[in-house]
């Protein structure tokens, strides 16, 4: 049998294993829009539950489980990082509290984690980490009715896994037509393997990465600092409560009992945890109450009156210096919920935030292609909205998800909208009529975001046949609705064969929107070629969005 330490050992040599082996598993994208996705979302998925295994010794196997789970699900970026989240948290419900993983529990967890991977998932697609993760269960289902011993149900899971993998391309023609395995599948098979190491040979997969480069960040403006705040608690306490199995209180009580002695309380809960958020001039009255719930974990109490003196500081040095971009997620304060409505907007690039903000959004998170925010880092931003109801725009396909897994773990009504692009963001926003009830608004917003078709020119990251389509790296990519409609190298007659498939006769509107890797002078002859052209039937606008990896975002209405 498998003992707590061993599951914990495995977990984190699952998580070395695919940030090793990240680059190669984001190369089997097969669409080749430098995005980094697959394997960075994954990998960065399960480093999140690695840093709170590490802390953990002499828990049980249920224990581990359940403490992976609720990492993974805070730490879930992309939809391939939600639904590992969703596999372990189904495989935390089969291993229950047992003190070890045996062959039965084992076979059980691979079977419900498939369960609740499948559930979420809207539209299945076989062909994908989906399709690995269930021939695994169905393998390792297989053994332990043969009666083979835990070891051996893992073996056979993972001979399920790889099977299911090398046959991702009969599945999905795309696949094929690429000469690649699904990517989310491989990344499967490597968190697999990374604990058969240790189940098998006793030895964690050692990490070679020395640091996360998407975890990296420049100095930013240090907003703390720039105004004079009224301070009415001194003091910023959080924490989490593993919850007593046998405490029969609700969260709902310690939320009232914390409102009584302080102010911007944040208490949000799953059937494991209850994360804390207080501000109070009495931070132990907080901490003995909270022990009467469970035992507590990652304990930090900050005096903010220090800290505000501290950040003046810093803001008045800064501006001594030159300005750098802030594009990443902000520093966020939790909020009151004061106003019945708020809004949370994912974008990267400094001009597209401030579109954003001047459109009425409250909270913008830092995100996109070349970085996936995180379940955490969007619950965060919503539970820091001053609203009773926010909506959350993903604007990106791939971040719909784990906005979608903030909604049951917010104190907050989330409403996310299916915003897939920038341009269906904007139109969304525009769309928001402050006389009008939140659902009757979700529709209207929905529904005119989805009427926007964006244009996107990008550059090809590595060399790729898709779609019919030979792609050479480096070479442009102009995608229309998000498939590639032709490549080029000339990034001016790119825009302008690119605007001659998206504008038709009852066109009224033109938004270009350019990235940080095009100057002014060439926006500028840009904008006067499309006006000269599109100018007498279109109004034209023009916007420095500051965003990578994208030269130009198109929309036409």
């Amino acid at each position: 049998m498998i003992n707590g330490n061993t599951l914990r050992d495995a977990l984190i040599s699952a998580a070395n294993n695919l940030a090793n082996n990240r680059k190669q598993c984001d190369d089997l994208n097969i669409f080749p829009v430098p995005d980094g996705d697959t394997g960075t979302n994954m990998s960065m998925t399960l480093s999140n539950s690695a840093r709170e295994l590490e802390k953990l010794s002499g828990a049980t196997a249920g224990k581990i489980a359940s403490v992976n789970a609720s990492a993974l699900l805070r730490g879930a970026r992309g939809n391939s990082g939600v639904i590992t989240s969703l596999l372990f948290r189904g495989f935390a419900k089969g291993i229950g509290d047992d003190e070890f993983v045996t062959s039965k529990n084992l076979a059980d967890a691979f079977c419900a984690g498939v369960e609740a991977a499948y559930k979420a998932v809207m539209k299945p697609t076989e062909g994908t980490i989906l399709t690995v993760a269930r021939v695994a269960s169905e393998y390792a289902k297989a053994a332990n009715e043969a009666g083979k011993d835990e070891l051996e149900v893992f073996e056979s899971a993972i001979e399920g896994a790889e099977k299911a993998l090398s046959e991702t391309p009969e599945l999905l023609p795309v696949l094929k037509k690429a000469g690649v395995v699904d990517a989310g599948g491989f990344g499967f098979v490597l968190i697999l393997k990374g604990m058969l190491s240790v189940f098998k040979d006793g030895i964690i997969i050692a990490s070679s990465e020395v640091a996360d480069s998407a975890e990296s960040y420049e100095e930013t403006r240090n907003a703390a600092g720039e105004f004079d705040a009224e301070i009415t608690f001194t003091y910023c306490t959080e924490f989490i409560v593993n919850r007593d199995s046998e405490c029969e209180k609700e969260p709902s009580e310690l939320r009232s009992y914390l409102e009584t002695i302080g102010d911007c309380v944040v208490v949000v809960d799953d059937d494991e945890i209850i994360k804390v958020h207080v501000h109070t001039d009495h931070p132990g009255n907080a901490i003995e109450n909270a022990l009467t719930f469970g035992q507590l974990v990652h304990l930090k109490i900050e005096n903010m009156r220090d800290q505000h003196e501290r950040a003046k500081h810093d803001a008045d040095n800064a501006k001594k210096k030159p300005a750098k971009s802030a594009d990443r997620t902000e520093v966020y304060t939790p909020a009151d919920p004061k106003n019945p409505v708020g809004f949370v907007s994912v974008c990267a690039g400094d001009g597209l935030a401030e579109l954003f903000k001047d459109l009425g959004v409250d909270t913008i998170v830092s995100g996109g292609q070349t970085m996936n925010p995180s379940t955490d880092d969007i619950l965060k931003a919503i539970e820091t909205t001053p609203a009773q109801t926010v909506f959350v725009l993903p604007n990106n396909k791939n971040i719909i998800m784990a906005a979608e897994q903030a909604i049951p773990i917010s104190t907050r009504k989330v409403i996310v909208l299916h915003t897939r692009t920038i341009p269906q963001g904007i139109t969304a926003m525009l769309t928001y009529d402050p006389d009008t009830d939140n659902e009757s608004n979700a529709i209207a917003m929905q529904k005119a975001a989805e009427a926007i078709v964006t244009g996107q020119i990008t550059y090809a990251a590595r060399d790729s046949e898709f779609d019919g389509h030979s792609i050479k790296k480096g070479e442009l990519m102009a995608l229309l609705g998000g498939k590639i409609s032709f490549v080029d190298t000339d990034l001016e007659k790119t825009v302008m064969k690119l605007l001659k498939q998206m504008v038709k006769r009852d066109s009224q509107f033109i938004t270009v929107i350019y990235g940080a890797d095009v100057s002014e002078s060439q926006a500028s002859a840009i904008e006067e070629q499309i006006t000269q052209k599109y100018g007498s039937k279109s109004e034209v606008t023009v916007i420095n969005g500051g965003q990578p990896i994208y030269y130009y975002i198109i929309s036409v209405e």
